[in-house]
C-alpha cells in the first residue's frame, strides 16, 4: 500500500486516492504474490485531503481515535464476527480451504469491502492515533486522551487558559523532525513520534498487569463470568500518530 500510495501522484488517471481503494489494491497485491503462502491482519488507512477532510477506512479491531483540545472528537468501532474475533483480510492456504468444505464449514475470510469507511473534518491541532488492537484491548480511548493531553500540555501544543484550552504557537516548530545530524541523542524526533512511543509503552505496561482490567478483562467479565479473567492483554501493539498543523 505504501508504493501504491507513492506512485500515486505520478498517475494522472486517478482524481483522488481513497483509503477503501488503497486497501484493495494492496490486498491484491499480497494474493497474487506468490512468497506469501498464508496470513490475515486487520487494517485501517486513512488518507488525508487537502480540505482537512481524512477518509478511514477500518477493517477488524485495529482503528482509531479522533482528539481535538482535550476531547475525544471520534473513536472507531471494532468490527467482529463474535466476541474477539474480529474481520480480517486473510489468505488460506487451498489445502485448509478444502479441509473446511469437506467438514461442511469455511474458515472467515473478510474482504476490503467489508471496511467501515468514515470521513472526518479536521483542524489544527488535532491528534489522530491509529493503532492494533495490542492497544484497545488494555487502553480506553479516555486512557488515550489523558495520556496525549498530558503530553500535549506540557510540549505547549495545547495551552490551558482562562478561555479553555487552545493550540500553542510552537505546534508547527513541535512536529518538525529533528535532523539526525545535528543530534547524537536516541528517541522520538519529534511530538507525534512522543505520543506514539508514550502510548505503545502505556499499552505494553498495561497488557502485563495482572490487577488493572483493561477494556478486554471488562468485556470478558461481562460475556463470561466464570472465567474470572482479569488484569490485561498481551498482543501486538502498533501505533502510529499525526498531529494536524494548518499550513
Amino acid at each position: 500500500m505504501a508504493k501504491i500510495a507513492q506512485e500515486f501522484e505520478a498517475n494522472s488517471e486517478v482524481k483522488q486516492l481513497r483509503p477503501s481503494k488503497l486497501l484493495q489494491a494492496g490486498y491484491v497485491e499480497v494474493v497474487y504474490d506468490r512468497s506469501i503462502y498464508a496470513g490475515g491482519s486487520t487494517a485501517c488507512v486513512a488518507v488525508a485531503r487537502d480540505d482537512g477532510v481524512m477518509d478511514v477506512a477500518n477493517l477488524g479491531d485495529s482503528g482509531f481515535v479522533h482528539l481535538r483540545l482535550n476531547a475525544v472528537q471520534h473513536h472507531s468501532e471494532p468490527q467482529t464476527h463474535a466476541f474477539n474475533t474480529p474481520y480480517q483480510l486473510s489468505l488460506v492456504p487451498p489445502r485448509q480451504l478444502a479441509q473446511s468444505r469437506a467438514f461442511g464449514g469455511m474458515p472467515l475470510q473478510d474482504l476490503p469491502k467489508d471496511a467501515s469507511v468514515t470521513s472526518h473534518k479536521t483542524r489544527n491541532g488535532d491528534v489522530l492515533v491509529f493503532a492494533s488492537d495490542g492497544v484497545w484491548d488494555n487502553l480506553s480511548s479516555q486512557d488515550l486522551l489523558r495520556l496525549v493531553s498530558r503530553h500535549m500540555t506540557a510540549a505547549d501544543a495545547w495551552t490551558p487558559g482562562e478561555a479553555g484550552i487552545t493550540v500553542g504557537k510552537r505546534l508547527g516548530e513541535l512536529t518538525e523532525g529533528i535532523d539526525e545530524r545535528e543530534s547524537d541523542a536516541a528517541g522520538p524526533r519529534n511530538l507525534q513520534s512522543t505520543l506514539a512511543s508514550a502510548i505503545a509503552g502505556e499499552a505494553k505496561h498495561a497488557s502485563v498487569n495482572a490487577k488493572l482490567d483493561g477494556p478486554f478483562a471488562k468485556e470478558m467479565q461481562r460475556l463470561y463470568p466464570e472465567d474470572n479473567y482479569r488484569g490485561g492483554k498481551a498482543d501486538d501493539i502498533c501505533v502510529v500518530v499525526a498531529i494536524v498543523v494548518e499550513a
